[in-house]
């Protein structure tokens, strides 16, 4: 199986974002910045094969193998990668109706996932069904504002976790949709919705003031936007009203951006945000530079699978 066989990347214009004041081109060959690649996922709802060469919109598209030979390749190209997820791992193909999460679990731990979080369509075989499966992943899962502490859950999800690549500090924290009119009670049961407001600022002080982390990651099952529903808090939303996220990555909606949406923050920072769809038809890759002295820019794209 060779590995270009499955590598088509829609370079569209992809995203150039200054961050802290730094413009690309001005690293030299003498200064050579360190480069963070982030790979990110988000809806894969439980489809492991790839569609067939006869379906109409996406033919030939997805399936876990082509993703493992892509991130494999985007790895050797560049140690200092994570791979992250923004929920919705279950739900959609017979592979979740007969394994209950089993697989999907599994898949993502030979993919070697660094973190994900958890969407609305992961209690769908309820709070215990999502409990039963944790042994199947060697990956662990951030939420920030579920508060699991009067279920079975409790202590198996952490708000946040920091990871460390060739100096550079990143810490990476969870968010997720109200569960309240999408999932019955009896499926989440005593699982807490916190503003996810108020917990990203509590996140991005913790993570900026007192870990000191160098990048922001902040993973996402909100939802992009809803233009329907302007009160309903979303990614675009969360990132004008807050501060220090350098990256959101989203879920929820199934929104496919070719590149990362630039959003000012409330300082009138530039950040980014981003999200890939859904099914694992795309895989999105965000690359943040740093110079010796941490400051940072970034580009990004979504690639086929």
């Amino acid at each position: 199986m060779k590995r270009r066989q499955f590598i088509q990347k829609t370079l569209a214009s992809g995203t150039l974002a200054t961050l802290g004041g730094l413009s690309l081109p001005s690293f030299t060959s003498a200064n050579k910045p360190t480069k963070i690649t982030i790979l990110h996922t988000n809806d894969v709802h439980s489809h492991i094969d790839a569609f067939g060469p006869y379906d109409k919109r996406n033919a030939n598209k997805g399936g876990v193998a082509r993703r493992a030979t892509l991130i494999e390749s985007i790895r050797k190209d560049n140690p200092n990668t994570l791979l992250l997820d923004a929920g919705d791992i279950f739900q959609g193909t017979p592979y979740f109706n007969y394994y209950g999460g089993e697989l999907e679990f599994k898949l993502m731990s030979m993919l070697k996932y660094d973190v994900a979080t958890i969407g609305n369509h992961d209690f769908d075989n309820g709070i215990d069904g999502l409990y039963a499966q944790l042994p199947h992943a060697e990956f662990d899962f951030v939420s920030a504002n579920y508060d699991f502490s009067n279920t079975i859950m409790d202590t198996h999800v952490k708000p946040y976790k920091i990871f460390y690549k060739n100096g550079v500090k990143i810490g990476v924290f969870g968010l997720g949709i109200e569960l309240s009119g999408l999932v019955t009670q009896k499926m989440y049961k005593e699982t807490k919705y916190l503003d996810p407001v108020e917990m990203t600022q509590d996140m991005t002080r913790i993570l900026k003031t007192e870990e000191k982390c160098d990048l922001i990651i902040c993973l996402s099952h909100l939802g992009y936007d809803y233009n329907k529903n302007p009160d309903k808090i979303s990614d675009l939303k969360l990132a004008a009203a807050t501060k220090n996220i350098d990256l959101i990555i989203g879920g929820h909606t199934h929104t496919f951006l070719p590149k990362p949406t630039i959003v000012q923050n409330i300082e009138q920072q530039n950040m980014l945000v981003n999200q890939v769809g859904c099914y694992g038809l795309y895989l999105g890759q965000i690359d943040f530079y740093f110079d010796s002295e941490k400051n940072k820019t970034t580009n990004g794209t979504s690639i086929i699978v």
